[in-house]
C-alpha cells in the first residue's frame, strides 16, 4: 500500500481530481462551519552555548520569535494538519450527557493528520491537537458567531439560538483499524460510543465538556508542551 492510500484510509478519505483539490481549499478557507491548521516542524530555537536551551529559555525565545511568511511555513516544513468541521446534529434520547439540551446541537468535528510516516508517533500529533483545541476553546465564541451567521437553521430569533451557541461536544470518526489514532483520542479524554465499528467499519470518540482551557493545561504538562502560545503572522 503506497503512502497515500495508507493516509486515505487513515482518514476515511477519497481521492480527488486537481480541480477538486482546488475547489476543497478554498472551501476550506472560506466556509464558516470549518477550521483548518497546518502543522509543521516546530520552529528554531535560539541554542545556549552548550548547544542545549533549557526550558525557561525555550519558552522565551517560543514567546518572542515571529513566524515568517514563505520561510516558516514553506511546503517542505508542512507536516499534517488538524481539521474542526461545525455542523448541527440531532442527538438520541439515550445519550445521558445531553439530557437537557435541544433536539438539534451543535457538534465539533475534529479530524488529524501527520502526513509521513517517519513523523509519526513523535507527539506531533496530539501536540497539534492539544494545541487546536486550545485555540477554538479560547475563541469558542468567535467561531460559534461566525458559524451562526453561516448556518440557516440558526436565523430565527429566539431561544434556539442561545441554546445553538454551545458547542456540545466534540466527535471523531477512526478506522476501527487504525490503532494508534484510536489510542491518542483515548489519552486525550475522548470516550467510545460503541465497541462495535459503525457500517463504515469506524469507531466514534467523543469528548464532553471541554469549555475552558484548565483540562488542556494538564495535557500539555502531562504530554511535556511547553506552552500554548498565539504569535505574531505577518
Amino acid at each position: 500500500m503506497s503512502g497515500y492510500q495508507e493516509i486515505q484510509e487513515a482518514t476515511a478519505s477519497e481521492p480527488l481530481t486537481l480541480e477538486e483539490e482546488y475547489q476543497m481549499q478554498q472551501s476550506w478557507r472560506q466556509d464558516a462551519d470549518k477550521l483548518t491548521f497546518i502543522t509543521c516542524q516546530p520552529i528554531p530555537l535560539t541554542s545556549t552555548a552548550s548547544g542545549e536551551a533549557d526550558a525557561s529559555e525555550s519558552s522565551q525565545a517560543a514567546s518572542s520569535y515571529k513566524i515568517k511568511p514563505t520561510d516558516d511555513d514553506t511546503p517542505d516544513r508542512m507536516i499534517g494538519d488538524v481539521n474542526l468541521f461545525l455542523k448541527l446534529e440531532e442527538h438520541g434520547s439515550n445519550d445521558q450527557e445531553l439530557d437537557n439540551a435541544p433536539e438539534e446541537v451543535v457538534v465539533g468535528e475534529l479530524e488529524l493528520m501527520i502526513a509521513e510516516k517517519h513523523l509519526q508517533r513523535r507527539g506531533f500529533g496530539r501536540a497539534s491537537l492539544i494545541c487546536f483545541l486550545n485555540y477554538v476553546v479560547t475563541h469558542m465564541d468567535q467561531v460559534l458567531s461566525e458559524y451562526q451567521g453561516h448556518t440557516g437553521s440558526m436565523k430565527a430569533g429566539g431561544p434556539e439560538i442561545i441554546a445553538a451557541k454551545r458547542l456540545e461536544y466534540f466527535v471523531v470518526r477512526i478506522a476501527a483499524s487504525n490503532e494508534r489514532s484510536v489510542a491518542l483520542f483515548k489519552s486525550l479524554g475522548f470516550t467510545a460510543v460503541s465497541d462495535e465499528p459503525n457500517v463504515f467499519g469506524e469507531l466514534e470518540l467523543r469528548k464532553y465538556g471541554l469549555e475552558d482551557s484548565g483540562e488542556l493545561q494538564v495535557w500539555m504538562k502531562h504530554y511535556g508542551i511547553d506552552a500554548y502560545r498565539e504569535l505574531a503572522y505577518s
